[in-house]
């Protein structure tokens, strides 16, 4: 890792977009030597949203800011096993995460509180965050890249569009307008108190003994419950489908009627979470989808996607997140090395090292939701380990820091070798 203070690469990144891949790539750009100008189009952070979970192989990127790990124990989820049931309240399995340990630490925890601990270290180590900055054009030459924001022209070397699955940075990098489908799924969201749950016998065991962590699967839904005794608080979640065109509504109030109505049939105890919920903390939110992107480098090799707006993932891969961090850090260490000037090859680099890694961890979020949701239960019942999320070294044991420094200049060869096949 670059000392900043002595080895500034004198690259000015534009950033666009605060969530996790753009404050990621931010802190990681400070720390490796690079300007940053880091746009977010929201007036001002509220801590607002529910449960996000970070695999190890963001958990490693977390431990290596000062201070973040002891801040993010004090609020995250700590429970050692998710107890799966069916949706009629019958006990499937319990998975352990004894064998997690040697991947590394995790991190679950309230989506606004953990961004809120992001966005103050990252004004802490010298990021520029500029909040009420909505871009409305990007624009590229073959010597800067930047943005129109508020009627201001903004110009850096390159710039990295973290600004989310609408992204309008897609325009430029496909020549044509991208928009969103929906999944055919749909997710009911909450965070709320735990002591709205602690009265109802149904529901007192699942907060009356520290952290918790179950899950209901069903014909074509699965929830998702989890207690944060840190907070004293409850999440949960429930995926199913949903058909109507995302242009109608990307997020709404939800309506705990409709919830139970989708529900019906199920659990006691999942109609007894409902209907404890306070409706202003329930969330309809629609799964948009899009297919993999050819490319997330613009023509003139400038500008990148990097997070949601290169690559949407279901929440059943339980890494979206985890990946948006990997590719802050893997683009401001492609930028270390390739040294000004040749930034563009730092994003093309970027891009061959990061593509087939997030195509494969974007369909793990696929067969976890057909495996949940088309589960036979008589077999499943008979087999309970069908029910299990996969843990695998390949995703979990990841460090996106040793991998882009270990690969970089393998894959700057590859890719003039390509070139000069080319011509």
């Amino acid at each position: 890792m670059s000392d900043t203070a002595s080895n500034a690469s004198n690259i000015r990144v534009i950033i666009v977009g605060a969530g996790f891949a753009g404050l990621t790539a931010a802190i990681e750009c400070i720390r490796k030597g690079h300007s940053v100008t880091l746009l977010e189009s929201f007036k001002e952070l509220k801590p607002l949203g529910d449960v996000i979970s970070f695999g190890s192989n963001a958990g490693r990127i977390f431990m290596r800011w000062p201070g973040i790990e002891q801040k993010l124990d004090r609020i995250c989820h700590n429970s050692d096993r998710l107890r799966f049931y069916t949706y009629k309240g019958e006990h499937i399995c319990d998975q352990v995460w004894d064998d997690d340990v040697k991947y590394g630490k995790r991190f679950n925890g309230h989506r606004g509180q953990i961004h809120e601990i992001l966005f103050d270290y990252a004004q802490e180590v010298g990021v520029k965050i500029r909040l009420g900055f909505k871009v409305s054009e990007y624009f590229e030459t073959d010597d800067e890249a930047g943005v129109i924001c508020n009627g201001e022209r903004i110009a850096g070397d390159v710039v990295l569009a973290a600004d989310g699955v609408r992204s309008t940075a897609r325009t430029i990098v496909l020549g044509y307008e991208d928009k969103p489908k929906s999944s055919g799924y749909a997710i009911y969201r909450a965070w709320m108190p735990s002591k709205l749950l602690e009265d109802d016998p149904l529901t007192r065991e699942l907060v009356a003994n520290g952290d918790s962590h179950v899950g209901f699967l069903g014909p074509d839904i699965h929830w998702l419950g989890a207690a944060v005794s840190a907070t004293n608080s409850y999440s949960w979640v429930c995926t199913h489908q949903d058909t109507r065109d995302v242009e109608e509504s990307w997020q709404a109030p939800g309506d705990v009627e409709d919830a139970c109505r989708v529900l019906e049939g199920w659990s006691p105890v999942v109609h007894a979470i409902a209907r404890a919920t306070p409706p202003e903390t329930l969330v309809d939110w629609k799964l948009v989808y899009r297919d993999p992107l050819p490319t997330w480098i613009s023509p003139k090799s400038r500008i990148a996607l990097i997070g949601d707006a290169a690559h949407p993932f279901l929440p059943t891969s339980i890494q979206g997140a985890s990946q948006a961090m990997e590719d802050g850090v893997t683009v401001a260490i492609c930028l270390e090395l390739s040294g000004k000037g040749h930034e563009r090859t730092a994003l093309r680099a970027f891009e061959k090292m990061r593509y087939d890694r997030v195509l494969k961890a974007q369909q793990t979020g696929v067969s976890t939701r057909d495996k949940w949701h088309k589960a036979d239960f008589d077999r499943i019942l008979a087999n309970p380990h069908l029910v299990k999320l996969p843990r695998e070294a390949w995703l979990l044991a990841h460090d996106a820091e040793a991998h882009a420094y270990s690969v970089y200049a393998d894959t700057v060869a590859s890719l003039e070798a390509s070139t000069k096949a080319s011509l």
